[in-house]
């Protein structure tokens, strides 16, 4: 399979997957309801405490779900990611975009940051929906915080070769 084909079938899992795990968000189960990215930066024993209150028993098996089915989800946007981050990083230097494939490497270990941070982080908030009380919280907000920046400098990268491209097919014009 192509690198083409792969980033065509992994965007389309990743827009399917991230479907179903809006669909099934505990903050579809009654209004008011805080949703798993709430819960995944709770930071503190007392808010979790507090959204799985809110939640009730549906609500945390609806979120105990959700994080179950992120770790394929995370497969699937991470390998996104880094295959994508690698066509880019390729492209630049194909092109001679010298500082955006310099910056390269850097995209590279985000990319493969994001969806690692993301299962460290799945298997924390797992056991905080088991165990009251422990840094399960805390270390779960850790590993989202550093999921979210990872994803964003990945992206923010993948944003940067599209703009070199057409800033080159501008000039060609």
């Amino acid at each position: 399979m192509s690198r083409r084909t792969a980033l065509i079938v992994l965007a389309i899992a990743s827009i399917a997957l991230a479907t179903v795990l809006t669909v099934i968000d505990p903050a579809n189960e009654a209004d008011g309801n805080p949703s798993i990215i709430d819960y995944e930066l709770a930071w503190s024993e007392e808010r979790a405490e507090e959204i799985q209150a809110d939640w009730g028993d549906e609500g945390e098996d609806a979120a105990r779900l959700s994080l179950l089915l992120d770790y394929l989800y995370l497969l699937v946007y991470g390998g996104f990611l880094v295959l994508a981050v690698a066509a880019t990083r390729d492209l630049a230097a194909e092109r001679g975009f010298r500082r955006l494939a310099a910056l390269g490497g850097a995209a590279t270990i985000a990319a493969f940051a994001a969806p690692l941070a993301d299962a460290v982080e799945n298997a924390w908030l797992l056991v905080g929906l088991v165990e009251e009380g422990g840094i399960a919280p805390i270390l779960g907000g850790g590993f989202a915080t550093v999921k979210f920046a990872a994803t964003l400098a990945a992206i923010a990268y993948l944003i940067a070769g599209l703009v070199a491209r057409l800033r080159a097919r501008k000039a060609q014009a």
